[in-house]
């Protein structure tokens, strides 16, 4: 080891790559947790629009750093990424401060300023994400590879710290409510702003730390210019470029616009992040991975290793879909059919996913310690079977809920103390199925496709934020919903049973409400209530987690010898 070395054993650049994510994990989940109740409540999006948004917006976050790792491994080298990103988001994040200044007095500018401001960002994270990621891995010397899984860990806290700090101050500053319960909806700027202060202090921090700790065990520069790269970086007998072949690029076209028409005339509604975005999303993934397995310099062991990353980023779509109901489904939830008292404070609806960010730094050293004492037993499980743990637990918490909301009929309130359990039980879910998916990446992939590999493994990220989003427009009517329509002089519950038409001028009211007048349908099954909705979730992680614990052997011996 390099004297750049801390008395745990990582590098000290671990810690700076910690430290940057950590702000910029504020930033991005700071503004996560006001975003669709800021669509709801100051731009009048309904609850389905603005979860589908909310799906699209974080696909596209993690299609994007496909773009991103093409253009650091070939032009611009990891470092600037990550500083171009940094400002990217930062930017994005004024212009949604400025959406929600102008709001009140101009609807149709503070629209184009968040739809700007979405784009901008997007672009950022499509910089930032895979470049730093992929630095991680390159830290460590060839004989510390095990080591991955741990640090991999470590740097996931630095996430979740940043994850708990923004869900923590931006909610407290931008989802603010009287006394009464009424929201007061110019505040979320006041969020949105300190999201951009942290995104400006985490490049900072990287600007002037990174030419001294973010080096090589040897102690070069990492993350320069590709230009400048050393063969020496390369195992011996690894090939340094990628090599696809005009037929194989125009195959990938080809591909990529059939799949999108063919994911496009499955997909039924006129919405436009629902019948382009996210066809463009899953079509890429799929594009992706077909080129990337295309390329003729792969070996016979690279491409079984690139299988298994794929076949394990087929499994984490649907941990996504599940998990990032947070910032959907899950607070609309809490907005709407929670009682929120919280040591007697009534906690903001937005800060309620704050539990899943303080637990994960809580047990984050925990479980790095559990694969360290397990791997120095020969007991450590290979990494896909650590997200199929994951996926089992992530049904596990969703059937919790589900029975806990079975008989809390159209006014009932969901006690905090269950989104609580099924936070930490989707904590735990998450420590054993991300930062290994991560590390795996880092294990399996051929160094001259490391970034690219990582924004694959980031598509399928992207596909589960797709279909979480498609899922979150699917969530019954609440409580609230049904309150409204008695006021209205409307029995809502008979409507959606259809022992009740109501007259145009009904149907008319509960639209102007944002109330709709039938129950959703998902797959040809409607949904009539939040038990059945959350089930939606049990069944499809279950089945999920039982598929991958029955491919083992494959998975094992595909790896060639990597845990």
């Amino acid at each position: 080891m390099t004297t750049e070395t801390v008395k745990t054993g990582h590098p000290k650049g671990l810690w700076v790559l910690f430290g940057t994510e950590m702000w910029e994990r504020f930033n991005f989940y700071g503004m996560r947790a006001l975003l669709t109740l800021f669509l709801v409540n100051s731009l009048l999006m309904k609850e389905e629009d603005a979860s589908l948004i909310y799906g699209g917006f974080l696909g596209l976050c993690y299609l994007t750093p496909m773009l991103g790792g093409f253009i650091s491994d070939r032009f611009f080298g990891n470092r600037n990424c990550i500083m171009l990103g940094g400002l990217m988001m930062a930017a994005g994040q004024l212009f949604l401060f400025a959406s929600a200044s102008v709001f009140s007095t101009n609807m149709g500018m503070a629209q184009s300023l968040m739809w700007t401001a979405l784009g901008i960002i997007i672009f950022g994270n499509g910089f930032f994400k895979p470049n730093i990621s992929s630095m991680v891995g390159s830290l460590y010397p060839k004989q510390e590879k095990s080591k991955l899984d741990t640090a991999f860990t470590i740097f996931y806290m630095g996430i979740n710290l940043g994850a708990f700090l923004g869900q923590l101050i931006c909610p407290i500053i931008g989802d603010v409510k009287d006394s009464g319960g009424l929201r007061d909806i110019h505040a979320f700027k006041w969020g949105f702003l300190a999201a951009a202060i942290a995104m400006v202090l985490g490049t900072i921090i990287f600007a002037l730390l990174k030419n001294k700790y973010v080096i090589t065990p040897e102690g070069k520069p990492l993350g320069g210019l590709p230009s400048k790269r050393d063969s020496s970086d390369f195992e011996e007998g690894e090939s340094e470029k990628a090599v696809f072949s005009p037929t194989s690029l125009i195959v990938a076209l080809i591909s990529f616009v059939v799949l999108f028409f063919a994911i496009r005339y499955c997909i039924s509604g006129t919405n436009v992040v629902k019948t382009i975005i996210y066809p463009i999303i899953y079509a890429s993934g799929l594009t992706l991975a077909g080129l990337i397995i295309s390329d003729t310099s792969l070996t016979k062991i690279e491409r079984d290793r690139i299988i298994v990353i794929y076949i394990v980023a087929f499994f984490v779509i649907f941990f996504w879909a599940a998990f990032e109901q947070a910032g959907s489904s899950l607070t609309f939830i809490a907005d709407n059919q929670c009682d929120r008292n919280f040591f007697g404070w009534d906690m903001p609806p937005s800060m309620v996913q704050i539990f899943n960010g303080l637990f994960v730094v809580i047990f984050a050293v925990p479980f790095s310690l559990l694969w360290d004492k397990l791997r120095a037993k020969g007991r450590e499980p290979i990494s896909p079977m650590k997200q199929a743990i994951g996926l089992i637990l992530i049904a596990l918490s969703y059937f919790i809920i589900a029975n806990n909301v079975k008989d809390l009929g159209n006014s009932g309130l969901l006690g905090i103390k269950w989104l609580i359990l099924l936070y930490l039980i989707q904590t735990c879910a998450e420590l054993c199925l991300s930062p290994i998916g991560l590390s795996l990446v880092g294990k399996l992939s051929p160094k001259r496709f490391a970034s690219l590999l990582y924004g694959v493994f980031f598509l399928s990220n992207a596909s589960g934020y797709a279909l979480a989003g498609t899922l979150g427009s699917i969530l019954p009517s609440t409580g609230d919903k049904f309150l409204k329509a008695k006021e209205l002089g409307i029995d809502l519950q008979a409507v959606l049973d259809k022992t009740v038409t109501p007259s145009a001028d009904q149907l008319q009211l509960l639209s102007d409400n944002h109330i709709s007048a039938a129950n959703p349908v998902f797959v040809g099954f409607e949904i009539h209530n939040l038990y059945e909705f959350f089930m939606v979730f049990v069944v499809l992680t279950g089945i999920a987690s039982i598929i991958l614990f029955s491919l083992k052997p494959v998975l094992k011996r595909m790896m060639h010898g990597v845990k």
